[in-house]
């Protein structure tokens, strides 16, 4: 068995984009868990995603208002498979990241730690093992040549495929 994960941070609606870009309502349909990082900004949005995926693991983040903190925390956690996911907004500096990360979570409370903020795709893993991924975001690409997302897979213990996907705003 896998599980097909789809990463969003960042969406920002309707402060960078008026809505979510059909690229991510295909990858939606697509997972079986849609993960999201945090900065909804809108709760329309976050109540239509989680209508309509599968399963939504989400917190809320810095740009969220009182009605969205409501809905979801600000960090969380979940088993899938043989994988603990956490879910967090913020994780700091790029400088140091890994390093912060075992410090936070220590002694394999994390496999995977999924977190937006910064807009930029990131992956990488902590010397003690957590893989840490950043979809960017899809409606704004601040730095970056595009917006992203980002889809990977877990197959029992493991986090595989992991994709980094352009998305057209059109």
């Amino acid at each position: 068995m896998s599980t097909r994960l789809l990463l969003l941070a960042d969406t920002h609606v309707p402060a960078r984009a008026r809505r979510l870009p059909d690229d991510v309502w295909r990858a939606v349909d697509e997972a079986d868990v849609v993960v999201h990082a945090g900065d909804w900004v809108d709760l329309a949005t976050f109540e239509a995603l989680e209508e309509r995926s599968r399963r939504l693991i989400a917190v809320c983040g810095n740009n969220d208002g009182d009605e969205l903190r409501q809905r979801m925390p600000e960090f969380a956690v979940a088993r899938i498979e043989g994988v603990n996911l956490g879910v967090v907004h913020e994780t700091g500096a790029a400088r140091g990241r890994e390093v912060r990360m075992d410090a936070r979570y220590p002694d394999g409370v994390l496999d995977l730690l999924v977190f937006g903020h910064s807009h930029i795709p990131w992956d990488s893993t902590t010397p003690q093992g957590i893989r840490l991924l950043n979809p960017g975001s899809p409606t704004d690409r601040r730095r970056q040549p595009v917006c992203t997302l980002m889809t990977a897979t877990i197959d029992g213990d493991r986090v595989t495929d992991v994709t980094v996907v352009p998305v057209d705003r059109g």
